[in-house]
């Protein structure tokens, strides 16, 4: 255990844990995301009436959300390592920041100089915040929780120094 200010330590094991939890929050939740998309842009069948179509639309959202966690893999990194820093561990920053990053990301790939929202542009901003709602289940509702743990003891307070 490394030891910070008086009375306060870093647990490794936490930490290593807690890094797991990120990367496997963001994969699932731009899983998530690329599958809501394919979903609610192609609005597919149910796989019994076409599971041509439905495997379509289930490979399609798998490709996008590659394309989607390569696109949005820097904002994100960003807002997670604030989140990790200052322990937000609230549902609605991370559900709003994801929700800000695919709006974000949608409008700024427009180009067409209008004011108007773009058409699917409700969708994107749902599966933003449902990538958001996945990411905070996973990993966010623990931001932060590796560091500054209480020393209940505060043995080894200069065990390192």
């Amino acid at each position: 255990m490394l030891h910070f200010k008086e009375g306060q330590v870093l647990d490794g094991g936490k930490l290593l844990f807690q890094l797991l939890r990120i990367v496997c929050g963001f994969v699932l939740a731009v899983i998530a995301c690329g599958l809501f998309l394919a979903w609610g842009f192609f609005r597919a069948a149910h796989p019994d009436q076409d599971p041509v179509a439905f495997a379509a639309m289930a490979g399609s959202g798998l490709v996008g959300a590659s394309v989607i966690g390569g696109t949005v893999l820097v904002p994100a990194a960003v807002l997670i390592a604030v989140a990790e820093a200052v322990r937000l561990q609230g549902f609605i920053f991370h559900v709003a920041a994801a929700g800000a990053i695919a709006f974000l990301v949608w409008t700024l790939g427009a180009g067409s100089g209008t004011t108007d929202w773009r058409p699917g542009s409700a969708v994107v901003l749902a599966a933003g915040f449902l990538a958001g709602a996945v990411y905070w289940l996973i990993a966010g509702r623990m931001s932060g929780g590796w560091h500054g743990v209480k020393d209940p003891a505060g043995k080894g307070r200069n065990r390192n120094a």
